[in-house]
C-alpha cells in the first residue's frame, strides 16, 4: 500500500487530469452549441429530442467529473474555477430539461437507445448531488439550529435548560431508570442463557449409530465434490465461449480499499479546509502590506488627481462642479477616464433629463393609448398580408430552434480561466527549467537534491501559486421507456426516474444560489402516489440534502391555531418571511389534497382544511428567483380535489409509482441486509420480489421489521431465514390495487401537462393510421393496374 504523501500526490495529478478531460469535452459541446453556421429550424419531433437529450447526456457526463474534481481538488483558486463551470453546467442541465419536457410534455424521458451509442451505463444517467451543498455551510446550519433553539425556547415551546445542554432533575431520574432496569434485563437474559447451555451440556454428547454417520459422511463429501465439478464445467463453458475467466470475490480486500480510499478522501477535505483557511489569510495579510506599504502612495496620487480634476472643470465650465453623489459612483465617477467636458456634459444632461421626466409624465398616457392603437392595427395589416412573412420580404423559418442560455456565458467564461491557469501552469514550468538549467551549470552536485525535493514535495504546497493570482431510493433503471414509447404505450416510470426529477426540481436549484436565480424558476412540486411509496421520506431527504429549513402547513397541524383571516394572513407571512431568511427552505404541506377538496367530509369540518386555498396562490407569487424557497405537497388521494385550483397552485406534479420487480428485488436485498439478516440460498429474494406485486416500500418495510427481531436475527446461523416468513406479516396488509393505480393515472391524465401529452399520443396514431391509409391505396392501385394489364 502507498504512503499517505505517495497517495496525496498520485491523486493531485489524478483529478488535475479527470478536470483536463471534463474540459476538453466542455469545449467540444461549446463548438456544438455555438456552431459556425446558424443550423436550420427543425421540424422532426424525434430529431430534436434526440439532440437535446444528446446534449443532457453528454452535459451530465461532464457534471459527473466536475462534481468529484471540486469535491476532492485542494488548490482554493483552482476550486473555484471548478465550482464557476460545475454551476454553469448545473444551470444547463435544468434548461435542457425544461426543453425537453415542453417538447415532449411529460416530466420523464428515457434514453435506454442512446446509451449504447454513448457508451453509457444506466449509473452515468444518474444526477449526482454535490457533495458542497451541505459541507460547505455546516457553520451556517449550526449557528441556525442554535438559533432556532433560543427563539422555541423563547415561545415556551422547548425547556431553556434543554438548549443550554442541562436536563431537568426529574428527566434525569427517568433516564437513570430506564437504563439501570435495561442493564438487570441484560444480566437476567445472559444468566438464563448459561443456564440453558449447561442443561444441554448435562445430557453429554449422543452417539450416532455407525451407518447414520457414514451416511451424512458421504452426503457432506458428495455435496463438495459435486459443487466443484459444477465450477469446473462452468469454467470450461467460459473458455469456450471465449469469455475471460472471472477471479473470486474478495469481499474483505473490497471492503478495506473502500475504507482506504473513504479515509484519504477525508483527509484531502481536512486539507481543503486548511489551505482555504491560509489562502483568506494571505489575502489579509497581502490587503494590509500593500496598504501599510503602498497607501500613503496611491491616496497622495489619487488626492492630486481630484485636486486637478476639479481645476480642470474650473477651467472648463468657470465654476466648481460638485463632488458626485454616492448614486453616481461618489469618486470612482472622477476616475472614469473621462475629461472635465465630458463630465460636465453628462451632468447637464442628467438635469436636463430630470426636467424633462416632469414634462413628460402627463403625456405618457395619451402615448400609451395611440401606441396600443397603432400596434392593433400592424397586427391586422400583417394578417391580412402573407402568412409567415416577416417585414422585410423574408419567410419566417418555421419549427424549433434552441433557445438562448443563461448559463452558457459562465461555462464560457470558466473555460476561459481555465485556459489562462494551464498557460500560467506552462510559463511556471519553463521558468523552473530555466533556473534548474542555471543551477546545473554553476553547481552539479545539487541536482540530486533538488530532485529529491520534488519528489517529496506534493502540487498542493505550492502556496505562492494559488495567492498570486486570485435521496436515497432505491430503484432499477427503467430499459424498456424508448421502447414502449415507440409503441404508443406510456410506460410507468421507474424509482429511479422519481428519484433525478427530486434532484433536477428540488435539490439542484435549492442548493445553488446562482442556479436558482438563472434557471427555469419552480416554485412548487406536487409528489402524488398511493400510500407507503416514499413521499414525505423524499420531502426529508431533499432537506437533508440541501440543507434546507422544514416548515409543516399541513392542515392537521394547523387546526385550531391562528383563526380567523388576520391569523391565517399573519401564519403566511411569518411563515415566509422566515423561510426567506433562512433559506434555503421547504414549505411542506401533507394531504395536499384536503386544501382543495371539492367536498369537505363531515367529520372534518372542524379542522377547517380549505383555509390556505385562496392564499397559497396569492403567497407563491411573492416568491422570487432569488428566494431559494420551494413548496412541497404530497397527496395519495389527489382526484378529491378541484383539479384547476389544484394545478395553478402545484405546477409540477410527479406521479410516484409502486415499485416494479426490478425495484422489489433491490428493495428486499437492501433492506433486509440494512436489518442485519444474512442472505443464503434458503432465502429466494427473486420469489419475495415476485410475490409482492403491488405492494409498496412501506409494505415491505414493515414487514421486514416484524419478522427480523432481535431474537430472530441471533437464530440465523442455526436456523437461516426463508421466504415463508414473510408471507404472513404480508398477507396482513392491504396491497395497491390495480383500480387505484388506475384511477391515479387517468387523474393525472386530465392535468395540463397530462391533456398534453395525450394530445401528441392521439396526433401520433394519427398520423400512423393516415400512413396506413396512403400504404393500403397505393397497394390497391397497383394491384388494380395489374389486373388491367392482364
Amino acid at each position: 500500500m502507498l504512503p499517505q504523501c505517495s497517495w496525496f500526490v498520485f491523486l493531485c495529478s489524478f483529478y488535475g487530469q479527470m478536470w483536463a478531460e471534463a474540459q476538453d469535452a466542455l469545449v467540444d459541446l461549446l463548438q456544438e452549441e455555438f456552431p459556425e453556421v446558424q443550423p436550420r429550424a427543425q421540424k422532426d419531433r424525434l430529431h430534436i429530442f434526440q439532440t437535446l437529450a444528446t446534449f443532457y447526456l453528454k452535459y451530465l457526463q461532464i457534471m459527473h467529473s466536475l462534481e468529484a474534481v471540486y469535491d476532492q481538488i485542494v488548490h482554493p483558486q483552482k476550486r473555484r474555477v471548478v465550482r464557476h463551470v460545475l454551476e454553469g453546467v448545473m444551470g444547463r442541465l435544468l434548461e435542457l430539461k425544461s426543453e425537453m419536457v415542453e417538447l415532449e410534455h411529460s416530466d420523464f424521458h428515457y434514453f435506454d437507445d442512446m446509451l449504447q451509442d454513448l457508451k453509457m451505463t444506466p449509473s452515468d444517467v444518474e444526477v449526482p448531488i454535490p457533495r458542497y451543498f451541505v459541507r460547505e455551510q455546516m457553520h451556517v446550519l449550526k449557528d441556525r439550529e442554535k438559533l432556532l433553539g433560543h427563539v422555541l425556547a423563547q415561545g415556551g415551546h422547548i425547556d431553556q435548560e434543554k438548549v443550554r445542554g442541562r436536563m431537568p432533575l426529574e428527566e434525569a431520574v427517568q433516564l437513570l431508570q430506564v437504563s439501570e432496569r435495561a442493564r438487570q434485563g441484560r444480566l437476567r437474559a445472559r444468566l438464563m442463557k448459561e443456564i440453558r447451555d449447561q442443561e444441554g451440556r448435562s445430557f453429554g454428547p449422543r452417539a450416532l449409530d455407525p451407518d447414520v454417520a457414514a451416511t451424512r459422511i458421504q452426503k457432506v463429501w458428495l455435496g463438495y465434490s459435486q459443487r466443484k465439478r459444477t465450477i469446473n464445467q462452468r469454467l470450461e463453458e467460459l473458455m469456450f465461449l471465449g469469455m475471460p475467466r472471472l477471479p473470486p470475490p474478495l469481499r474483505s480486500t473490497a471492503r478495506r480499499s473502500r475504507l482506504h480510499a473513504q479515509h484519504v478522501e477525508d483527509a484531502r477535505r481536512t486539507v481543503q479546509d486548511q489551505h482555504e483557511a491560509e489562502y483568506q489569510q494571505a489575502l489579509v495579510a497581502i490587503k494590509e502590506s500593500v496598504r501599510s506599504v503602498d497607501g500613503p502612495d496611491f491616496r497622495q496620487t489619487l488626492q492630486e488627481q481630484i485636486r486637478q480634476w476639479f481645476l480642470e472643470c474650473r477651467h472648463a465650465t468657470g465654476k466648481f462642479p460638485d463632488f458626485p453623489s454616492a448614486e453616481d459612483g461618489g469618486s470612482a465617477a472622477i476616475f472614469a477616464q473621462k475629461t472635465p467636458e465630458q463630465v460636465a456634459t453628462e451632468l447637464a444632461a442628467k438635469e436636463e433629463e430630470k426636467g424633462k421626466k416632469r414634462q413628460m409624465k402627463g403625456k405618457k398616457d395619451k402615448k400609451s393609448a395611440k401606441e396600443q392603437k397603432d400596434k392593433k392595427k400592424d397586427k391586422k395589416g400583417k394578417s391580412k398580408g402573407k402568412k409567415g412573412r416577416m417585414e422585410g420580404g423574408e419567410e419566417e423559418e418555421k419549427g424549433w430552434k434552441m433557445t438562448p442560455s443563461s448559463f452558457l456565458p459562465a461555462v464560457v467564461e470558466g473555460t476561459k480561466m481555465y485556459k489562462g491557469e494551464q498557460e500560467l501552469k506552462n510559463l511556471k514550468l519553463v521558468v523552473d527549467r530555466e533556473k534548474g538549467r542555471k543551477k546545473t551549470k554553476g553547481k552539479k552536485g545539487n541536482k540530486k537534491v533538488t530532485s529529491k525535493k520534488q519528489q517529496c514535495q506534493s502540487p498542493h504546497q505550492h502556496v505562492p501559486f494559488f495567492l498570486g493570482f486570485c435521496l436515497y431510493v432505491p430503484g432499477e433503471y427503467s430499459y424498456l421507456g424508448t421502447t414502449l414509447r415507440q409503441a404508443d404505450i406510456e410506460p410507468m416510470p421507474s424509482l429511479s426516474d422519481v428519484r433525478q426529477l427530486i434532484t433536477l426540481y428540488g435539490i439542484l436549484p435549492l442548493g445553488s444560489q446562482s442556479v436558482h436565480e438563472r434557471a427555469p424558476l419552480i416554485k412548487s412540486l406536487l409528489l402524488a402516489g398511493p400510500g407507503g411509496v416514499g413521499k414525505k421520506m423524499l420531502v426529508h431527504a431533499l432537506c437533508t440534502e440541501t440543507g434546507a429549513n422544514l416548515f409543516n402547513l399541513s392542515p392537521a397541524s394547523l387546526a385550531g391555531k391562528y383563526p380567523g383571516k388576520v391569523g391565517l394572513q399573519y401564519l403566511l407571512h411569518m411563515v415566509f418571511k422566515v423561510a426567506r431568511q433562512l433559506q434555503p427552505s421547504v414549505v411542506w404541506i401533507g394531504d395536499a389534497e384536503k386544501t382543495f377538496y371539492k367536498k369537505v367530509p363531515k367529520h372534518e369540518k372542524e379542522m377547517e382544511p380549505k383555509r390556505l386555498k385562496k392564499d397559497l396562490a396569492k403567497v407563491l407569487k411573492s416568491i422570487k428567483a432569488e428566494d431559494r424557497v420551494l413548496l412541497v405537497g404530497t397527496t395519495r388521494r389527489p382526484f378529491e380535489a378541484e383539479l384547476k385550483s389544484f394545478c395553478k397552485v402545484y405546477k409540477k406534479i410527479i406521479l410516484i409509482p409502486r415499485p416494479d420487480y426490478a425495484s422489489r428485488l433491490i428493495l428486499w436485498k437492501e433492506l433486509l441486509l440494512r436489518f442485519g439478516a444474512k442472505l443464503s440460498p434458503a432465502l429466494d429474494l427473486s420469489s419475495l420480489a415476485k410475490v409482492t406485486d403491488g405492494y409498496t416500500q412501506g409494505h415491505i418495510l414493515r414487514a421486514i421489521r416484524s419478522v427480523l427481531t432481535t431474537r430472530r436475527i441471533d437464530q440465523q446461523i442455526k436456523k437461516p431465514l426463508t421466504a415463508l416468513e414473510f408471507i404472513p406479516p404480508l398477507a396482513q396488509q392491504d396491497p395497491i390495487y390495480k383500480e387505484e393505480e388506475e384511477t391515479l393515472k387517468v387523474w393525472y391524465s386530465k392535468t395540463p401537462l397530462g391533456k398534453k401529452r395525450a394530445r401528441i399520443t392521439k396526433a401520433g396514431e394519427e398520423e400512423e393510421q393516415a400512413k396506413d391509409k396512403r400504404g393500403r391505396g397505393l397497394k390497391k392501385g397497383t394491384d388494380d393496374k395489374k389486373k388491367k394489364k392482364a
